[in-house]
């Protein structure tokens, strides 16, 4: 992807007011940032969360100067800048209900779809490290990438654990890309990016304050079909991932630890509350297997498979039908989003119509016909 083709999503982010929730309902409202920027204000009063002083901002919203400079100074550092319509963007990603507009990447990201979250302490024990070190390695023998997020302790054993193996593995970071934290694993922040990736959805020189890791631990559990928690106290900012990954729908495992240790307490409440409990890589293995079938799919891949199976079309029939959704949109709405007379457009729906791949509903409303499709 051209580094340009990101401007738009930055751009939209830089308004004011703007948050992921409130971006991704813009986006899914007009197809994409450019389209929001350019949309009518009274359009976007239409958008849940977007209050007239929120329109009249993105109305008269200027690309901010900085911008280009931060696409710049990412590309000198070797560093990539992802946005939602990225193929490298984790497809489980897309899925949680505020994902970041756009990532920062060190590395390749590209296909992590099978992934597992391994979390816990900064202070762990020897009992926890050595049980991580083995759960990642062979987690990552099995083919699955491990995601942590670079913190001492737990989270280090667990990049370690995976690249011993020769596996693949992401940290999840809490900074800028171009602000190591900590910072003594800076050697094992590159050997990550050789067989994985580093990612951030924090600009650059972002610092690794205090706030940032409870917000960066909702990408860790996004990511993954399942989150670990490996040892955790009952304080445990490991705990806030496994909260996160089950509103995610995500799965939570625990590992069992001394009854008779504090560090212990975070990971029994887990599993007292219901997580699974983990002996092995086996364990996280077999209830995973379901998901890594496809209970979680890619729905850039499905719209893709489905668009193999349709019928030739003209080049404005592509357009009207690529404006097209699940949900139905009022005619008068899609006049605007395409920008053609209403009289053409009439037409073209007709004929989409006739080729089995759009349905009318009552109140002149529209969408694709996924049956036929599928």
């Amino acid at each position: 992807m051209k580094a340009a083709s990101v401007l738009p999503w930055l751009d939209l982010k830089s308004v004011p007011g703007i948050g992921n929730l409130r971006f991704k309902r813009l986006v899914d409202r007009f197809g994409g940032p450019e389209a929001a920027l350019a949309a009518p204000e009274q359009e976007l009063l239409r958008v849940d969360g977007i209050s007239p002083r929120l329109a009249g901002a993105i109305r008269t919203h200027r690309t901010p100067a900085g911008l280009e400079r931060e696409l710049d100074k990412a590309a000198a550092l070797g560093f990539r800048i992802i946005s939602q319509a990225d193929p490298d963007y984790p497809p489980l990603l897309l899925q949680i209900p505020d994902p970041p507009p756009v990532l920062y990447t060190y590395g390749d990201l590209g296909g992590v779809s099978r992934a597992v979250a391994l979390v816990g302490s900064r202070q762990a024990g020897r009992y926890g490290l050595q049980t991580t070190r083995r759960l990642a390695g062979d987690l990552a023998e099995a083919g699955i990438t491990v995601v942590s997020g670079m913190a001492r302790g737990i989270d280090t054993a667990a990049h370690e654990g995976a690249l011993e193996r020769g596996g693949r593995t992401v940290a999840v970071l809490g900074s800028g890309l171009d602000r190591i934290y900590p910072y003594e694993n800076r050697e094992l922040y590159h050997r990550i990016a050789r067989s994985g990736a580093v990612v951030s959805e924090f600009p650059l020189g972002s610092a690794p304050e205090p706030h940032r890791f409870p917000i960066r631990n909702r990408i860790i559990s996004g990511i993954s079909l399942g989150t670990v928690v490996v040892e955790a106290t009952a304080k445990s900012g490991s705990l806030i991932t496994a909260r996160l990954a089950l509103e995610q729908d995500r799965e939570v495992f625990a590992v069992p630890g001394n009854i008779h240790s504090f560090k212990s307490a975070g990971t029994h409440r887990l599993i007292k509350q219901g997580a699974q409990l983990v002996e092995s890589a086996r364990d996280v293995l077999e209830l995973l297997s379901h998901a890594m079938r496809g209970r979680i799919a890619d729905p850039r891949a499905e719209r893709e498979r489905m668009l193999d199976n349709l019928p030739a079309m003209t080049p404005d029939e592509a357009r009207v039908f690529h404006a097209l959704g699940p949900d139905p949109i009022h005619i008068d709405d899609l006049v605007r989003q395409v920008a053609m007379p209403p009289a053409q457009l009439s037409g073209i729906l007709l004929q989409l119509e006739l080729k089995g791949v759009v349905h009318q509903e009552p109140g002149k409303r529209f969408t694709i016909k996924i049956d036929n499709l599928v």
